[in-house]
Protein backbone atom coordinates (compact mmCIF):
# COMPACT_ATOMS: atom_id res chain seq x y z
CA UNK A 1 0.00 0.00 0.00
CA UNK A 2 1.28 3.68 -0.66
CA UNK A 3 2.42 5.58 2.04
CA UNK A 4 -0.88 7.85 1.33
CA UNK A 5 -1.61 11.15 3.79
CA UNK A 6 -3.86 8.69 6.00
CA UNK A 7 -1.01 6.17 6.60
CA UNK A 8 -1.34 4.45 9.90
CA UNK A 9 -4.99 5.06 10.40
CA UNK A 10 -7.16 1.92 11.08
CA UNK A 11 -10.67 2.20 9.57
CA UNK A 12 -13.23 -0.79 10.91
CA UNK A 13 -16.09 -1.09 7.61
CA UNK A 14 -18.88 -3.20 8.86
CA UNK A 15 -20.00 -4.51 5.60
CA UNK A 16 -23.10 -2.55 3.83
CA UNK A 17 -23.58 -1.46 0.35
CA UNK A 18 -23.46 1.90 -2.05
CA UNK A 19 -22.19 4.85 0.11
CA UNK A 20 -20.82 3.59 2.78
CA UNK A 21 -18.35 1.16 0.91
CA UNK A 22 -17.37 3.93 -1.10
CA UNK A 23 -16.47 5.99 1.93
CA UNK A 24 -14.50 2.70 2.98
CA UNK A 25 -13.30 2.68 -0.61
CA UNK A 26 -11.79 6.70 -0.49
CA UNK A 27 -10.00 6.13 2.70
CA UNK A 28 -8.35 3.04 1.88
CA UNK A 29 -7.60 5.19 -1.42
CA UNK A 30 -5.85 7.39 0.95
CA UNK A 31 -3.65 4.72 3.00
CA UNK A 32 -5.98 3.70 5.19
CA UNK A 33 -5.60 0.54 6.83
CA UNK A 34 -9.20 -0.64 6.03
CA UNK A 35 -10.71 -3.67 7.72
CA UNK A 36 -14.16 -4.84 6.29
CA UNK A 37 -16.14 -7.09 8.45
CA UNK A 38 -18.67 -9.16 5.88
CA UNK A 39 -21.07 -11.50 6.80
CA UNK A 40 -21.66 -15.17 6.38
CA UNK A 41 -24.06 -15.18 3.13
CA UNK A 42 -22.62 -11.77 1.29
CA UNK A 43 -23.58 -8.06 1.50
CA UNK A 44 -24.14 -6.49 -1.73
CA UNK A 45 -26.39 -6.99 -4.98
CA UNK A 46 -23.34 -9.27 -6.90
CA UNK A 47 -22.90 -12.41 -5.05
CA UNK A 48 -19.88 -14.27 -6.65
CA UNK A 49 -18.49 -10.89 -8.28
CA UNK A 50 -16.79 -9.83 -4.62
CA UNK A 51 -13.05 -10.04 -6.73
CA UNK A 52 -14.29 -6.95 -8.84
CA UNK A 53 -15.87 -4.80 -6.66
CA UNK A 54 -13.99 -1.59 -7.11
CA UNK A 55 -15.57 -0.11 -3.85
CA UNK A 56 -13.67 -2.73 -2.12
CA UNK A 57 -10.38 -2.49 -3.16
CA UNK A 58 -7.40 -1.87 -1.07
CA UNK A 59 -9.22 -3.20 1.99
CA UNK A 60 -8.95 -6.21 4.20
CA UNK A 61 -12.12 -8.71 4.82
CA UNK A 62 -13.30 -10.82 8.22
CA UNK A 63 -15.32 -12.48 7.92
CA UNK A 64 -17.71 -12.77 11.37
CA UNK A 65 -21.14 -13.84 11.99
CA UNK A 66 -22.62 -11.06 14.29
CA UNK A 67 -25.71 -13.45 14.98
CA UNK A 68 -23.37 -14.81 17.75
CA UNK A 69 -22.35 -13.13 20.83
CA UNK A 70 -18.47 -13.83 20.60
CA UNK A 71 -18.27 -12.41 16.81
CA UNK A 72 -19.86 -9.27 18.51
CA UNK A 73 -16.87 -8.98 20.93
CA UNK A 74 -14.26 -9.44 18.45
CA UNK A 75 -15.55 -6.35 16.55
CA UNK A 76 -15.40 -4.80 19.92
CA UNK A 77 -11.94 -5.42 20.57
CA UNK A 78 -11.32 -4.50 17.05
CA UNK A 79 -12.72 -0.94 17.66
CA UNK A 80 -10.35 -0.29 20.78
CA UNK A 81 -7.43 -0.34 17.97
CA UNK A 82 -9.35 1.96 15.21
CA UNK A 83 -9.44 5.48 14.33
CA UNK A 84 -12.49 5.04 12.50
CA UNK A 85 -15.65 3.23 12.37
CA UNK A 86 -18.14 3.12 9.49
CA UNK A 87 -21.41 1.59 9.37
CA UNK A 88 -24.32 2.13 7.06
CA UNK A 89 -27.36 0.34 9.13
CA UNK A 90 -30.97 1.68 9.53
CA UNK A 91 -30.64 3.54 12.89
CA UNK A 92 -31.01 1.17 16.21
CA UNK A 93 -29.79 -1.56 14.29
CA UNK A 94 -25.78 -0.90 15.54
CA UNK A 95 -27.40 -1.04 18.92
CA UNK A 96 -29.42 -3.71 18.99
CA UNK A 97 -26.36 -6.06 17.32
CA UNK A 98 -24.42 -4.18 20.67
CA UNK A 99 -22.26 -2.27 18.49
CA UNK A 100 -23.82 0.93 18.81
CA UNK A 101 -21.85 4.06 19.86
CA UNK A 102 -22.08 4.42 23.19
CA UNK A 103 -20.18 0.48 23.37
CA UNK A 104 -18.01 1.35 20.68
CA UNK A 105 -16.60 4.70 22.36
CA UNK A 106 -16.70 3.12 26.03
CA UNK A 107 -13.91 0.63 24.57
CA UNK A 108 -12.28 3.76 23.05
CA UNK A 109 -12.87 6.97 23.56
CA UNK A 110 -11.10 8.52 20.90
CA UNK A 111 -13.06 6.95 17.80
CA UNK A 112 -14.57 8.50 15.37
CA UNK A 113 -17.73 6.73 14.59
CA UNK A 114 -19.24 7.48 11.41
CA UNK A 115 -22.90 6.73 10.36
CA UNK A 116 -24.16 6.63 6.77
CA UNK A 117 -27.66 6.32 6.18
CA UNK A 118 -30.40 8.23 3.31
CA UNK A 119 -32.71 9.80 5.82
CA UNK A 120 -30.55 10.11 8.79
CA UNK A 121 -30.30 9.39 12.71
CA UNK A 122 -33.73 11.24 13.38
CA UNK A 123 -36.86 12.55 11.62
CA UNK A 124 -40.13 11.31 10.55
CA UNK A 125 -38.54 9.00 8.14
CA UNK A 126 -35.34 7.79 9.70
CA UNK A 127 -36.79 4.33 9.90
CA UNK A 128 -38.02 4.08 6.58
CA UNK A 129 -36.52 2.21 3.48
CA UNK A 130 -34.98 4.16 0.85
CA UNK A 131 -32.82 4.46 -2.21
CA UNK A 132 -30.86 7.25 -4.04
CA UNK A 133 -33.30 8.40 -6.05
CA UNK A 134 -35.96 8.91 -3.28
CA UNK A 135 -33.08 10.95 -1.26
CA UNK A 136 -32.41 13.34 -4.27
CA UNK A 137 -36.26 13.64 -4.77
CA UNK A 138 -37.09 15.14 -1.47
CA UNK A 139 -34.40 17.39 -1.66
CA UNK A 140 -35.21 19.63 -4.78
CA UNK A 141 -31.97 17.64 -6.44
CA UNK A 142 -34.03 15.60 -8.87
CA UNK A 143 -36.64 18.13 -10.13
CA UNK A 144 -34.21 19.66 -11.02
CA UNK A 145 -32.07 17.98 -13.60
CA UNK A 146 -33.87 17.02 -16.94
CA UNK A 147 -35.60 19.00 -20.14
CA UNK A 148 -38.05 21.84 -19.58
CA UNK A 149 -41.06 19.50 -21.36
CA UNK A 150 -40.07 16.28 -19.92
CA UNK A 151 -39.82 14.83 -16.69
CA UNK A 152 -37.02 14.53 -13.79
CA UNK A 153 -33.57 12.95 -15.07
CA UNK A 154 -32.12 10.70 -13.00
CA UNK A 155 -28.55 11.56 -12.44
CA UNK A 156 -27.36 8.03 -11.45
CA UNK A 157 -26.31 7.39 -8.24
CA UNK A 158 -23.47 10.73 -8.11
CA UNK A 159 -25.38 13.31 -6.18
CA UNK A 160 -27.08 10.87 -3.41
CA UNK A 161 -24.78 7.70 -2.72
CA UNK A 162 -22.01 8.76 -3.42
CA UNK A 163 -21.86 12.70 -3.50
CA UNK A 164 -23.97 13.61 -0.36
CA UNK A 165 -23.81 10.48 1.11
CA UNK A 166 -20.61 8.97 1.20
CA UNK A 167 -18.22 12.03 -0.03
CA UNK A 168 -19.74 13.23 2.87
CA UNK A 169 -18.93 10.60 5.17
CA UNK A 170 -15.54 10.91 4.27
CA UNK A 171 -15.36 14.66 5.20
CA UNK A 172 -17.07 14.21 8.51
CA UNK A 173 -14.48 11.65 9.33
CA UNK A 174 -11.76 13.05 8.55
CA UNK A 175 -12.63 16.21 10.24
CA UNK A 176 -13.58 14.57 13.87
CA UNK A 177 -10.40 12.73 13.38
CA UNK A 178 -8.56 15.64 13.57
CA UNK A 179 -10.11 16.80 16.91
CA UNK A 180 -9.55 13.73 17.82
CA UNK A 181 -6.08 13.59 16.98
CA UNK A 182 -5.83 17.35 19.14
CA UNK A 183 -8.16 16.37 22.36
CA UNK A 184 -8.51 12.52 22.59
CA UNK A 185 -12.40 12.98 22.72
CA UNK A 186 -14.12 11.27 19.54
CA UNK A 187 -17.40 11.48 18.54
CA UNK A 188 -20.66 10.34 16.18
CA UNK A 189 -20.76 11.40 12.65
CA UNK A 190 -24.52 11.87 11.57
CA UNK A 191 -23.82 11.57 7.46
CA UNK A 192 -27.45 11.36 5.98
CA UNK A 193 -27.56 11.62 1.95
CA UNK A 194 -30.47 14.11 2.40
CA UNK A 195 -28.23 16.43 4.51
CA UNK A 196 -25.42 15.74 1.75
CA UNK A 197 -27.63 16.68 -1.43
CA UNK A 198 -29.32 19.43 0.00
CA UNK A 199 -25.97 20.86 1.40
CA UNK A 200 -24.70 20.59 -2.25
CA UNK A 201 -27.21 22.31 -4.04
CA UNK A 202 -25.90 25.44 -1.72
CA UNK A 203 -24.73 27.63 -4.98
CA UNK A 204 -28.56 26.78 -6.79
CA UNK A 205 -30.16 27.69 -3.38
CA UNK A 206 -28.13 31.24 -3.78
CA UNK A 207 -29.25 31.64 -7.56
CA UNK A 208 -32.71 30.82 -6.13
CA UNK A 209 -32.55 34.11 -3.62
CA UNK A 210 -31.07 36.28 -5.93
CA UNK A 211 -33.76 35.57 -8.58
CA UNK A 212 -31.82 34.57 -11.10
CA UNK A 213 -32.83 31.06 -10.93
CA UNK A 214 -36.32 29.18 -11.11
CA UNK A 215 -37.43 26.64 -9.32
CA UNK A 216 -38.69 25.15 -12.89
CA UNK A 217 -36.11 22.21 -15.30
CA UNK A 218 -34.90 23.10 -18.09
CA UNK A 219 -35.18 27.16 -18.26
CA UNK A 220 -32.27 28.28 -16.43
CA UNK A 221 -28.79 28.92 -16.56
CA UNK A 222 -27.02 25.66 -15.90
CA UNK A 223 -29.71 22.88 -16.30
CA UNK A 224 -30.06 23.03 -19.98
CA UNK A 225 -32.10 26.03 -20.44
CA UNK A 226 -29.74 28.29 -21.83
CA UNK A 227 -29.03 27.54 -25.87
CA UNK A 228 -24.67 28.04 -24.94
CA UNK A 229 -24.87 25.48 -22.04
CA UNK A 230 -26.18 22.25 -23.53
CA UNK A 231 -26.33 19.11 -25.08
CA UNK A 232 -26.51 18.50 -28.90
CA UNK A 233 -26.31 16.04 -31.20
CA UNK A 234 -24.02 15.43 -33.72
CA UNK A 235 -24.43 13.96 -37.48
CA UNK A 236 -23.60 10.15 -36.32
CA UNK A 237 -25.63 10.61 -33.42
CA UNK A 238 -23.40 11.30 -30.50
CA UNK A 239 -23.28 14.56 -28.61
CA UNK A 240 -21.07 17.06 -27.53
CA UNK A 241 -21.19 19.48 -24.65
CA UNK A 242 -21.27 23.04 -24.55
CA UNK A 243 -20.32 25.30 -21.63
CA UNK A 244 -19.68 28.44 -23.12
CA UNK A 245 -20.73 31.05 -20.25
CA UNK A 246 -18.13 34.05 -20.51
CA UNK A 247 -18.72 35.89 -23.19
CA UNK A 248 -15.45 35.64 -24.59
CA UNK A 249 -15.76 31.75 -25.10
CA UNK A 250 -19.64 32.52 -26.26
CA UNK A 251 -18.04 34.78 -29.01
CA UNK A 252 -15.14 32.25 -29.51
CA UNK A 253 -18.17 29.12 -29.84
CA UNK A 254 -19.64 30.88 -32.28
CA UNK A 255 -17.19 31.76 -34.35
CA UNK A 256 -15.88 27.90 -34.71
CA UNK A 257 -19.69 27.10 -35.38
CA UNK A 258 -19.59 29.57 -38.14
CA UNK A 259 -22.65 30.86 -36.80
CA UNK A 260 -23.71 34.56 -37.81
CA UNK A 261 -24.77 35.77 -34.07
CA UNK A 262 -24.46 38.94 -32.34
CA UNK A 263 -21.95 38.04 -29.58
CA UNK A 264 -23.51 40.47 -27.11
CA UNK A 265 -27.00 39.44 -27.57
CA UNK A 266 -25.72 36.63 -25.69
CA UNK A 267 -28.40 36.72 -22.78
CA UNK A 268 -31.34 38.27 -24.92
CA UNK A 269 -33.95 35.08 -24.08
CA UNK A 270 -36.39 36.21 -26.59
CA UNK A 271 -33.12 34.92 -29.08
CA UNK A 272 -32.46 31.68 -27.02
CA UNK A 273 -35.39 29.33 -29.17
CA UNK A 274 -33.62 30.47 -32.51
CA UNK A 275 -30.39 30.44 -31.06
CA UNK A 276 -30.92 26.98 -29.75
CA UNK A 277 -31.99 26.16 -33.43
CA UNK A 278 -29.15 27.37 -35.25
CA UNK A 279 -26.37 25.87 -33.00
CA UNK A 280 -28.29 22.51 -33.37
CA UNK A 281 -27.96 22.34 -36.87
CA UNK A 282 -24.52 23.91 -36.99
CA UNK A 283 -23.36 20.40 -34.56
CA UNK A 284 -25.78 18.09 -37.02
CA UNK A 285 -23.60 18.71 -39.69
CA UNK A 286 -20.38 17.09 -38.65
CA UNK A 287 -19.69 14.00 -36.71
CA UNK A 288 -18.91 14.08 -32.93
CA UNK A 289 -15.02 13.35 -33.44
CA UNK A 290 -15.03 15.93 -36.36
CA UNK A 291 -15.97 18.73 -34.06
CA UNK A 292 -14.23 17.36 -30.79
CA UNK A 293 -10.68 17.87 -33.11
CA UNK A 294 -12.23 21.38 -34.33
CA UNK A 295 -12.54 22.57 -30.61
CA UNK A 296 -9.77 20.59 -29.31
CA UNK A 297 -7.49 23.84 -29.52
CA UNK A 298 -10.18 26.25 -28.50
CA UNK A 299 -11.18 28.25 -25.32
CA UNK A 300 -15.28 27.72 -26.28
CA UNK A 301 -15.52 25.34 -23.40
CA UNK A 302 -17.14 22.40 -25.53
CA UNK A 303 -16.17 19.31 -25.54
CA UNK A 304 -17.59 15.55 -26.61
CA UNK A 305 -19.80 13.67 -24.48
CA UNK A 306 -17.80 10.09 -23.53
CA UNK A 307 -18.98 7.11 -22.86
CA UNK A 308 -17.48 5.30 -19.95
CA UNK A 309 -15.35 3.09 -22.02
CA UNK A 310 -14.18 5.81 -24.18
CA UNK A 311 -13.09 8.27 -21.31
CA UNK A 312 -10.19 5.88 -20.56
CA UNK A 313 -8.54 6.40 -24.16
CA UNK A 314 -9.41 10.38 -23.88
CA UNK A 315 -5.83 11.53 -24.25
CA UNK A 316 -6.35 14.07 -21.54
CA UNK A 317 -7.48 11.07 -19.17
CA UNK A 318 -4.88 8.59 -20.43
CA UNK A 319 -2.30 11.12 -20.04
CA UNK A 320 -2.95 11.98 -16.11
CA UNK A 321 -3.91 8.18 -15.49
CA UNK A 322 -7.41 9.23 -14.55
CA UNK A 323 -9.05 5.83 -15.27
CA UNK A 324 -7.26 2.69 -14.98
CA UNK A 325 -7.38 -1.13 -15.77
CA UNK A 326 -6.19 -3.74 -13.69
CA UNK A 327 -6.88 -7.44 -14.06
CA UNK A 328 -9.67 -6.26 -16.92
CA UNK A 329 -11.61 -4.37 -14.50
CA UNK A 330 -11.52 -0.66 -15.44
CA UNK A 331 -11.93 1.75 -12.74
CA UNK A 332 -10.80 5.43 -11.56
CA UNK A 333 -7.42 5.82 -10.12
CA UNK A 334 -7.23 7.26 -6.04
CA UNK A 335 -7.87 10.75 -6.22
CA UNK A 336 -7.13 13.76 -5.44
CA UNK A 337 -3.68 13.90 -5.47
CA UNK A 338 -1.28 14.66 -3.06
CA UNK A 339 2.90 15.89 -3.82
CA UNK A 340 4.18 14.62 -0.23
CA UNK A 341 2.27 11.45 0.37
CA UNK A 342 1.15 10.27 -3.49
CA UNK A 343 -1.33 7.93 -3.28
CA UNK A 344 -1.44 4.67 -5.66
CA UNK A 345 -4.37 1.98 -6.24
CA UNK A 346 -4.18 -0.86 -3.26
CA UNK A 347 -4.97 -4.40 -3.33
CA UNK A 348 -7.56 -5.91 -5.50
CA UNK A 349 -10.91 -6.28 -3.65
CA UNK A 350 -10.73 -9.60 -1.11
CA UNK A 351 -13.09 -12.24 -1.21
CA UNK A 352 -15.33 -12.27 1.67
CA UNK A 353 -12.71 -13.88 4.78
CA UNK A 354 -9.48 -13.51 2.83
CA UNK A 355 -7.98 -12.16 6.05
CA UNK A 356 -9.82 -12.93 8.71
CA UNK A 357 -7.14 -14.89 10.56
CA UNK A 358 -4.26 -12.42 9.95
CA UNK A 359 -6.99 -9.36 11.10
CA UNK A 360 -7.89 -11.04 14.45
CA UNK A 361 -4.42 -11.96 15.14
CA UNK A 362 -2.70 -8.62 14.48
CA UNK A 363 -5.32 -6.65 15.65
CA UNK A 364 -5.08 -8.85 19.07
CA UNK A 365 -8.20 -9.87 19.29
CA UNK A 366 -9.07 -12.04 22.22
CA UNK A 367 -9.28 -15.85 21.48
CA UNK A 368 -8.57 -15.76 17.64
CA UNK A 369 -8.08 -19.30 17.37
CA UNK A 370 -11.48 -20.30 19.55
CA UNK A 371 -13.26 -17.74 16.98
CA UNK A 372 -12.06 -19.76 14.05
CA UNK A 373 -12.59 -23.24 15.44
CA UNK A 374 -16.27 -22.19 16.72
CA UNK A 375 -17.75 -20.35 13.62
CA UNK A 376 -17.86 -17.17 14.96
CA UNK A 377 -15.13 -16.10 11.97
CA UNK A 378 -14.62 -18.21 9.40
CA UNK A 379 -11.27 -17.79 6.82
CA UNK A 380 -12.25 -18.06 3.60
Amino acid sequence: MADGPLSGCRVLELAGIGPGPFAGMTLADLGAEVVRVDRPGGNGFFPGFEQVDVLNRGKKSVLLDLKRPDAVRAVLDMSARADILIEGYRPGVAERLGLGPDECLARNPRLVYGRMTGWGQDGPLAQRAGHDIGYVALTGALHAVGGADGPPQIPLNLVGDFGGGGTYLVMGVLAALRRADRTGSGQVVDAAIVDGTAHLLAGTHMMLATGTWQDQRGVNLLDGGAPFYAVYETADGRHMAVGALEPKFYAELLTVLGVDEDPAAQHDRTRWPVLRERLAAAFASRTRDEWAAEFSASDACVAPVMSLREAADHPHLKARGTLVERDGVLQPAPAPRFSATPTALGPPPPVPGRHTREILKTWHVEDAEGLLTSGAAVQA
